[in-house]
């Protein structure tokens, strides 16, 4: 019974989850990627959104959360593969990551913002690489 009044305690947050396992059960490392990139920008805007109305405790989850999809988006580059173009890739998410920590010590939403407009265009660049191929 516990699992299922921890389900309706935040039936959205639930139903969030069921999607993205869905999703990922594909296994398209391709789709994988970008299912990194939505739930990073995801994470980054829901952070902005707390900051703006104090509500610390989702900022300091959603920072969590924005900060462990950059690390797992650096852990999968491929840097034989991925040339100079997985360096650059490594450099920009370490100093994604190092913005968002640096956000988190403060209550402006703007960096959390300005940090998920320059994932989303990653990520379009990204997703433009699939419908080109």
């Amino acid at each position: 019974m516990r699992y299922a009044s921890a389900l309706a305690a935040n039936p959205a947050a639930t139903y969030r989850q069921i999607d993205l396992v869905g999703r990922a059960a594909g296994g398209d490392p391709h789709a994988l990627v970008g299912l990194l990139y939505e739930e990073g920008v995801a994470a980054l805007r829901t952070a902005a959104w707390a900051a703006e109305r104090g509500n610390y405790a989702v900022k300091s989850e959603r920072v969590a959360r924005a900060t462990a999809v950059l690390f797992a988006l650096e852990a999968g580059l491929d840097f034989e593969k991925g040339g100079e173009v997985s360096r650059t890739l490594a450099t920009f998410y370490h100093g994604l990551r190092g913005d968002v920590l640096q956000a988190a010590l403060g209550t402006d939403p703007a960096p959390f913002r300005a940090a998920a407009d320059n994932l989303e265009e990653i990520a379009k660049a990204w997703s433009s690489l699939k419908a080109a191929g």
